[in-house]
């Protein structure tokens, strides 16, 4: 089932993120060109599949959500491009392509990151892929803005870099990829749910639950990967992590006990959702798909 579905909003989220992605003007095609290439180049696209299955749980149209899953990739994209830059994590390798700064140059990487974040916040406002409501457009925003910024994406990475060669308890982990990782699904989820404009308070606390588990079990899964996977498949370096002498889920937990933690986080992401019906089974099959993915 998560093939065809993964399939579906792929095709759809890409067709929307295509026409965004445009410029008539000669002065900018080079910018352009690296926004395209930062978002076009392949990717799993789990945050627009979030939010195209949590406005559907509601029983919520996917033309309701347009806007909002197109906004969660880029900013998504945004972040790997800046963080992949030297002065970050200095990745030369994402999706099995070099990086943007490694395509073009860091100036223009640092450019196409700047424009993608943007253009997130001018997808959620367009009016053909967003509720007609303006109050709950203003709501998606302030949620988007909040899982993006120093209190959720931008803070999870400063306090990434300064735990390099730190030891961090699980607590301290957590906290960092709650920020990091989670934020940003968690709000995927949040904005699939209002533009549903079928949320209510139990609906979205419920759904919270959800997000919160499967955002620590995505980055669990993650850590697992860099120990066991290669970088063929990966489509990014393998060992980075450890290279770079930086805390995960196996090097505190051990690789068995990092591996039983994110089936107990997707089991609590199922148990969240008990009360919804069969509405609910794409965000069933996420949860499942995120502890069970190879790259």
């Amino acid at each position: 089932m998560i093939d065809a579905y993964q399939r579906a909003c792929q095709q759809r989220v890409d067709q929307h993120l295509s026409a965004l992605l445009q410029t008539a003007e000669p002065a900018l095609a080079r910018l352009f060109e690296a926004m395209r290439y930062s978002v076009m180049n392949g990717g799993k696209r789990v945050r627009p599949l979030l939010v195209y299955a949590a406005c559907e749980a509601l029983a919520g149209e996917r033309d309701q959500a347009d806007g909002a899953a197109c906004a969660v990739e880029l900013i998504h994209a945004y972040s790997l491009v800046h963080d992949d830059l030297p002065a970050m994590d200095d990745d030369d390798l994402r999706r099995g392509q070099p990086t943007t700064h490694k395509a073009f140059d860091e100036a223009c990487a640092i450019l196409a990151g700047d424009g993608l974040q943007a253009l997130a916040f001018e997808a959620l406002t367009h009016a053909g892929r967003n509720p007609a409501d303006p109050a709950v457009c203003l709501r998606m925003v302030a949620t988007l803005a909040r899982a993006a910024g120093p209190v959720g994406m931008v803070g999870g990475q400063a306090i990434d870099l300064g735990s390099v060669g730190h030891k961090l308890d699980q607590q301290a982990l957590e906290r960092m990829h709650r920020h990091k990782t989670g934020a940003l699904i968690e709000a995927s989820v949040q904005l699939g749910a209002l533009a549903s404009g079928q949320a209510d308070r139990q609906a979205l606390a419920s759904l919270q639950q959800y997000a919160a588990a499967i955002g620590l079990a995505f980055q669990v899964q993650d850590d697992i990967l860099d120990v066991e996977s290669d970088t063929a498949t990966l489509g990014k370096t393998q060992g980075a992590d450890i290279a770079r002498d930086k805390p995960t889920y196996p090097a505190l937990l051990g690789l068995d006990e990092a591996k039983a933690y994110a089936l107990e986080l997707r089991d609590l992401a199922l148990q969240a959702l008990r009360d919804f019906g069969p509405t609910a089974e794409p965000l069933r099959a996420l949860a499942r798909f995120i502890v069970e993915r190879r790259h």
